[in-house]
């Protein structure tokens, strides 16, 4: 008998407490594979936000802090500076970025903040009770637009990745997500990426993964990854949308 998977090393025995069909485990679980291979264990900061990532502190068995409600980039910003060897990982939802956070993210893009942000987009305040964020599609049901997000009272649905990936100091920006294998390979591969782009010295690196969230959503774990192939993508496609590694912007 062959070894297919092995869970790696760098997570705790912690009782995960996202939902089921959550996507956040998905991508704890690549953050923790890179981290391995890389063999990054001992030099690796994360920034956890209020958000459905507050307890993946448990997780993790690297060096973590928990920021503030938006904060995370500019804790992200003192500990890469500190200690500019380190990698450095800030870790947001929609709502604490989009909302709470706007200013702190973009201005870390501004400065060319030499860390990776890992943004996950469920388009959906997931862990206060399915409230309306930032990115929620129009017309989508929250509880607290239980008639549908309407332009005319709160705007428009905001794409990260094409807005991070205008500022001179954002060196890559991709969207992702976590809805088949073969996804969650891109989203692997884009991540690493992301991650090897900030310890060789570049600026600031963004990967959005879009995320499922059955519980907020009010959806079958299945149904809500087809929601996202077939809705939430023609708000938010999947696509590079900087990488100066490879002399790409796209405009």
């Amino acid at each position: 008998m062959s070894i297919v998977y092995q869970r790696p090393e760098v997570f705790t025995n912690e009782y995960m407490k996202y939902c089921g069909g959550c996507g956040h485990g998905i991508i704890n679980r690549l953050i923790g594979e890179i981290i391995e291979e890389q063999n990054w264990k001992e030099k690796t900061v994360i920034v956890w936000p209020i958000g459905c990532s507050v307890y993946a502190d448990k997780y993790f068995k690297v060096d973590s802090i928990c920021a503030l409600h938006g904060r995370a980039p500019a804790m992200g910003t003192g500990i890469k500076r500190s200690c500019p060897e380190d990698l450095v990982i800030v870790y947001q939802g929609d709502g604490d970025m989009v909302s709470e956070g706007m200013a702190e993210i973009m201005h870390a893009g501004i400065r060319g903040e030499k860390f990776t942000v890992v943004f996950v987009n469920n388009a959906i305040y997931g862990m206060t009770g399915g409230q309306m964020a930032p990115t929620t599609l129009m017309e989508q049901v929250t509880t607290t637009t239980p008639y549908g997000r309407k332009q005319e009272n709160t705007g428009n649905p905001v794409n990260m990745a094409e807005i991070i990936s205008q500022l001179e100091g954002c060196y890559y920006s991709e969207r992702v997500a976590v809805t088949s294998p073969a996804n969650i390979q891109k989203t692997k591969k884009a991540i690493k990426k992301a991650f090897q782009y900030q310890m060789e010295g570049k600026g600031l690196s963004f990967v959005e993964v879009l995320s499922p969230c059955p519980t907020g959503w009010k959806m079958k774990p299945a149904d809500a990854l087809k929601h996202i192939n077939d809705i939430v993508v023609k708000q938010y496609p999947l696509a590079v949308f900087k990488d100066l590694g490879r002399g790409e912007k796209q405009l």
